[in-house]
């Protein structure tokens, strides 16, 4: 991280006799959209017919070595910012099971849809210890990463998460997508909770995420200056989370 894009080539599979192609248009446009927000040129890119819809972008950029950002630099006595709010794998799937209205799915897009930009760039002008994005394996999985790389122990506050809306709620009626038991199942071993088995919350870290936001790791100084050029920038919520501590490399611990 702390680069800038330069180029980018779409990927698509498409499942022509499915879908009508005004659908792939609609993406590709929409693909454009955030190429050009984010600063970089759409160059071309590679399309094949699949049964199931798939598309994403190969992305070039340049960073200047003495400023990659790296999962390995955080320091006990640091503070953890999240940069967006959790729950968009457990609104995608109440969506897909028809639990789900309009405004939320607006909502949840917009969420996705929301560059990590203006955080990239705070953090870069700031200064910061570490970063990871919160991805795939929730935030949990990509905690551990950075705690892993950074051989320290991590605790998050979990009353201090920021929920996307009816997150908990449908948490609760255990709307959960296969993807957190699965990353539950990995890497449980290592955090320690004094929580009921299936909580909520313990599933809402554990859920996979969709263009998720960043995890930062930094001073308390650059922390505060970070999260208040977020906000001043982006609507969406951002917070301080939890701490860096000493301890055996990888471990998470929830309070």
């Amino acid at each position: 991280m702390g680069g800038k894009p330069l180029l980018a080539m779409n990927i698509v599979c498409f499942p022509l006799e499915d879908m009508d192609k005004s659908v792939l248009t609609d993406i590709l446009r929409g693909g454009l959209d955030k190429i050009t927000e984010a600063g970089a040129l759409l160059v071309g890119g590679h399309s094949i017919e699949d049964k199931e819809l798939k598309y994403g972008l190969s992305v070039t950029g340049l960073v200047h070595p003495d400023k990659v950002m790296l999962n390995s630099g955080a320091r006990p006595g640091d503070l953890l910012l999240i940069t967006k709010p959790l729950g968009t794998g457990i609104l995608s799937t109440a969506i897909k099971g028809g639990l789900a209205g309009e405004d939320l799915e607006k909502e949840i897009t917009k969420c996705m849809t929301t560059l990590n930009r203006i955080a990239g760039e705070a953090m870069a002008e700031v200064g910061a210890h570490g970063c990871t994005d919160i991805t795939g394996f929730g935030l949990i999985g990509h905690a551990f990463e950075m705690a892993h790389a950074s051989k320290v122990a991590i605790v998050i506050d979990i009353a201090k998460i920021p929920l996307l809306p009816e997150t908990y709620n449908y948490a609760s009626m255990g709307i959960i997508p296969e993807g957190a038991y699965k990353n539950k199942k990995f890497y449980q071993k290592w955090v320690t909770a004094n929580l009921a088995e299936l909580d909520p919350l313990e599933m809402i870290l554990y859920d996979p995420q969709t263009s998720g936001g960043l995890l930062v790791s930094g001073s308390a100084d650059q922390i505060e200056k970070i999260e208040k050029k977020i906000k001043s920038l982006c609507s969406l919520d951002c917070a301080v989370i939890g701490h860096v501590e000493k301890g055996k490399a990888g471990t998470i611990i929830l309070r």
